[in-house]
């Protein structure tokens, strides 16, 4: 159906790839309506029980799904990719009362996958990300989460204040190298927003001025923490 058209994945593209087994059973899973076809390698060098999952779940549901090798070679980025998804972009609304996680212009796709993939280990279900962005339908991220992307609603906005118009009822809570408040002393309520800037300039002085600005003490030998690293200790805290 869809095989011989197949390419590397291009954010053009309004469909993207899910890269394994556990990612595309995730798939399947929490977004089988967007699923448009599953191939497997006739090899199976990945948990067969799980392939076994799939191909059950695919034929319980009616999706398409077949044996081509070809296929597979042609768009993976990785020899041993024995199972893909193929699956519709899409977009979703973010919850008004559930506790979010804004990311402003992330550039790096494995920091967001660990993130996403950190939300779910604390229940956190709703991503905000700030344009420019890394693209999160880029197989890359969905590898990374380990299929974590298919259980959380994201969506894009065009500048802060486009987000902040539409979650006006949220505390903000800036993270920032200068920011006025310890996180060790901070009190979150909910619902809430944790904002992190990206990878090399994090967030830029207008944010001492959105929300509440807190900072994360560490040790004076680094310059600063790595963006998952410092999204991760800012959800444990916010749910301790």
């Amino acid at each position: 159906m869809l095989s011989p058209k197949l390419k590397r994945y291009n954010k053009d593209f309004e469909y993207s790839y899910s890269f394994g087994t556990y990612p595309t059973l995730d798939l399947l899973k929490f977004k089988k309506e967007k699923v448009l076809k599953v191939l497997f390698k006739s090899e199976v060098s990945e948990d067969s029980r799980v392939v076994e999952e799939i191909k059950n779940i695919c034929e319980k549901e009616s999706i398409s799904f077949e044996t081509n090798n070809r296929a597979i070679d042609r768009i993976a980025y990785k020899e041993n990719t024995y199972v893909v998804g193929i699956f519709e972009k899409y977009t979703e609304d973010l919850s008004k009362d559930g506790d979010h996680i804004v990311l402003v212009n992330p550039r790096n796709m494995g920091n967001v996958g660990t993130i996403i993939r950190t939300m779910k280990g604390f229940n956190f279900n709703d991503l905000a990300i700030i344009k420019p962005a890394a693209d999160i339908f880029d197989p890359k991220v969905v590898r990374s989460t380990m299929g974590a992307v298919f259980q959380i609603r994201f969506r894009y906005f065009n500048t802060i204040e486009e987000y902040i118009k539409d979650f006006g009822n949220h505390d903000l809570y800036s993270f920032m190298l200068n920011g006025k408040e310890n996180i060790k002393d901070i009190k979150f309520n909910s619902p809430f927003s944790l904002i992190q800037g990206n990878e090399s300039e994090g967030l830029p002085d207008k944010y001492l001025n959105i929300g509440e600005s807190i900072y994360i003490p560490h040790s004076k030998e680094i310059d600063s923490l790595n963006l998952s690293i410092a999204t991760g200790i800012g959800i444990w805290e916010s749910r301790r």
